[in-house]
C-alpha cells in the first residue's frame, strides 16, 4: 500500500488477469473480462508489458497463477451453492461486475479502506456496477477485527459461505495469519475457505524457485515483502486448530481441467503456491 491506491502486486494482479485474453492462447483458464476496464489509465502501461514480453518467467507465471486461482475459486463457488461468497484482500477482483453468478451471492469485499476508496473511483470512471448484492468492507488484516467488520456490513454468521482468500498470506505476519483464521472460525458449518499460500524454498520445483528468486526481492524492495511460507502439513493444522477439515490441497497443475495444459502458448503450472479447501466443521 502506497497510502492512496492498491498495492503495485493488486494492479499487476488484474493486468494479468486481462493480458491472459490478450497475449495467451485458447483454451483460456480464467475469463476476466473487466480487469482492463477497471485498471484504467494504467491499464495500458501495464498490459505493455505482457504484450512486449509476455514469455518472460515472471509475466508468464504471475498469467498463469492469478487464472489458475480465479478458475478454481470461482467453479468451487459456482458447485457450492452457498449465498454468501466474502473476498479477503479482494484488491482489484472484479467478480462482482462480471460473473453472471454474482446476480445469486451476496458478496463481500474486504480490504484496506485506502483501496477500497481507490476502487470505488475507478470502478464510478470505468462505468462498472455490482451485478447483485456487495458490501465493502474496511479491514486492516494486522489490526482490525475481521468478523465484526462482515457482520457490521450484513454478513450472516449463521449461514454457510465461501470465503476466497487468494494472494494474500505470504504478505502477512504469522500472527495475523492466525488471528484472521480464527476469526473465520466463526463462520457457520460448512464454510468453504480457500486460501493460496506459498511453499518453503525446499517444496517449490524449478519454475517454482526460480519465480521466487525474480519476485521476491522485487517485492520487498517496493515494500511488499513475503513474510511467510507454509507446508501443506502447516497450513493443514493451521486450518484444524480453528475448526477447519482441509478438504484438498490443490496445486497449479490440478486446479483445472488436465486438458487446460494442452497449450500451444507459454503458460506452464509450477509448483510455488498452492490452494488449499477446507470447510468449516
Amino acid at each position: 500500500m502506497d497510502g492512496v491506491g492498491p498495492s503495485r502486486t493488486a494492479l499487476m494482479a488484474a493486468a494479468a488477469r486481462a493480458a491472459h485474453l490478450l497475449v495467451d492462447r485458447e483454451p483460456f483458464l480464467f475469463e476476466d473480462t473487466a480487469a482492463a476496464r477497471l485498471l484504467g489509465d494504467q491499464a495500458e502501461e501495464l498490459l505493455s508489458y505482457h504484450r512486449l514480453h509476455g514469455d518472460h518467467l515472471v509475466l508468464a507465471g504471475t498469467r498463469a497463477q492469478v487464472a489458475v486461482r480465479g478458475h478454481f475459486t470461482e467453479s468451487r463457488l459456482a458447485a457450492s451453492g452457498l449465498g454468501q461468497y466474502v473476498i479477503l484482500g479482494a484488491g482489484l477482483d472484479t467478480f462482482a461486475y462480471r460473473s453472471p453468478l454474482a446476480r445469486e451471492v451476496a458478496v463481500f469485499e474486504v480490504d484496506h479502506p485506502d483501496t477500497q476508496r481507490w476502487k470505488r473511483a475507478a470502478l464510478a470512471s470505468a462505468g462498472l456496477g455490482p451485478l447483485g448484492e456487495i458490501a465493502f468492507v474496511p479491514v486492516d488484516f494486522e489490526r482490525d477485527d475481521l468478523m465484526c467488520g462482515l457482520v457490521a456490513h450484513g454478513f450472516d454468521r449463521a449461514r454457510p459461505a465461501v470465503v476466497n482468500w487468494l494472494g494474500v498470506t505470504m504478505y502477512l505476519t504469522p500472527a495475523a495469519l492466525e488471528t484472521t483464521v480464527a476469526a473465520l472460525s466463526a463462520c457457520a458449518p460448512a464454510t468453504e475457505l480457500i486460501v493460496e499460500y506459498a511453499l518453503p524454498p525446499e517444496l517449490r520445483d524449478e519454475p517454482g524457485r526460480a519465480y521466487a528468486e525474480l519476485v521476491a526481492p522485487a517485492a520487498a524492495e517496493r515494500g511488499e515483502p513475503w513474510l511467510g511460507t507454509q507446508t501443506p502439513e502447516e497450513m493443514s493444522h493451521l486450518l484444524a486448530r480453528h475448526g477447519f477439515r482441509v478438504a484438498e490441497h490443490v496445486t497449479q497443475r490440478a486446479a483445472v481441467p488436465a486438458a487446460a495444459w494442452e497449450r500451444s502458448d507459454v503458460l506452464r503450472p509450477s509448483d510455488l503456491c498452492r490452494l488449499v479447501r477446507a470447510v468449516r466443521a
